[in-house]
């Protein structure tokens, strides 16, 4: 189906001053002129499109939205797969800590850099691990950092920011899933 067609399908019939052909080319109209800025009151600004059929049309529009967006963010369900966005922190000469936030079904919702120490120790604190985890309504993190000596082994730090991580996470109803220690070329897990 064309887009037009689409478009009359949702808005399912005219009305007695205008049938669903000219509704849907006025509304193909705007969309051509909006795109995505494309909002209700626009579609209220067409002659005899009420609000129960812009209303239509806007759900049709956000409906797809969400399953686009959904669609891209990928399934982060093992180490691997939460190491493979951790490529751009692996050779740095300071420390990186890292967290990536996850929904419910463990889509990426956002990475973000949370602090960046010296060559051989971050200080990160759980209020800045969780602050934007609870603005992202995260379901779950999973926290990582990388290690430009190269070695593996996770320091006695690392342990502890990882035990006050779980605790925290606890408290807060937000899983800390794993904690991840990346180098050039391996990456290694501090066990929970």
């Amino acid at each position: 189906m064309s887009d037009y067609e689409l478009l009359m399908a949702i808005i399912g019939s005219g009305t007695q001053y205008a049938d669903v052909t000219k509704l849907a080319r006025e509304v193909q109209k705007l969309l051509k002129e909006k795109g995505s800025e494309l909002a209700y009151e626009d579609l209220l600004n067409v002659k005899s499109l009420g609000p129960a059929k812009a209303t239509n049309i806007m759900a049709g529009f956000e409906l797809w939205r969400r399953q686009f967006e959904v669609s891209e963010r990928p399934i982060i369900d093992s180490p691997e797969k939460a190491v493979e966005q951790l490529v751009d922190i692996r050779d740095k000469k300071q420390e990186y800590f890292v967290c990536l936030t996850l929904d419910g079904a463990n889509r990426l919702i956002a990475k973000r850099i949370i602090t960046i120490g010296t060559l051989t120790a971050s200080l990160v604190h759980p209020r800045e691990v969780f602050a934007e985890a609870i603005t992202d309504r995260a379901a779950s993190i999973i926290v990582a950092h990388n290690h430009p000596s190269g070695n593996l082994e996770p320091s006695q730090a690392d342990r502890d920011v990882t035990t006050r991580l779980r605790s925290a996470g606890e408290l807060l109803g937000i899983d800390l899933i794993d904690h991840i220690i990346v180098t050039d070329t391996h990456h290694a897990r501090i066990h929970l």
